[in-house]
């Protein structure tokens, strides 16, 4: 691909990623995607043949960079603590920066194949990142707390998804709470005498 394709096929995601997050995909013109990314309306399907298409390599992009952050961010870290308060904060960040487009999230192609491959696959490979600093650390059953932890994180990301007052102070407290919570539990006060 040369670099004025290159250029053209970014334009064309970077703005499919905002329309998509902004209006959802079903009310989504292709028509506005190649306005606001500065080319003809035929040129998008010169790069993508339909809108789930599109809309497929949108996510496949946005998978591929959470990862790339994640092993990053994973290598760099040298403890099982330090891991995984980056992994609470790369994904509750990752939807704090994306909070003005919850559309990508909940207004995505029904049942589009190919997207729900992608989404398969990205999964897995974020439970498998999970999985591994877990085992390697020697946490007993470290799928369950994998999927335990993802399912904490989650659960928090909608608080940042539908709570329009959530601040970055209220990120920041969630992000060391949770990773606080899951490293060494839930701290219990004595109960008063009787």
């Amino acid at each position: 691909m040369s670099e004025v394709q290159g250029d053209k096929h970014k334009a064309i995601l970077d703005a499919a990623f905002a329309l998509f997050g902004s209006q959802g995909f079903y009310d989504a013109k292709i028509s506005d995607i190649a306005e606001l990314a500065g080319i003809a309306k035929g040129t998008v399907y010169l790069y993508f043949k339909s809108k789930e298409k599109l809309f497929a390599a949108v996510s496949e992009r946005d998978f591929n960079d959470f990862l790339s952050k994640l092993n990053t961010g994973l290598e760099a870290s040298e403890s099982l603590q330090e891991q995984l308060q980056f992994i609470a904060k790369h994904h509750l960040e990752y939807y704090y920066e994306r909070k003005d487009h919850t559309k990508l999230f909940f207004m995505a192609p029904n049942n589009d194949p190919e997207l729900m491959g992608l989404m398969k696959d990205f999964l897995r490979s974020y439970m498998a990142a999970v999985y591994q600093i877990l085992d390697e650390a020697g946490v007993p059953e470290p799928m369950l707390h994998a999927k335990a932890y993802i399912g904490m994180l989650d659960q928090l990301k909608m608080d940042i998804l539908f709570d329009r007052s959530l601040t970055e102070v209220d990120l920041n407290k969630n992000i060391l709470f949770v990773s606080r919570l899951f490293m060494h539990g839930c701290p219990i006060q004595d109960e008063p005498a009787t």
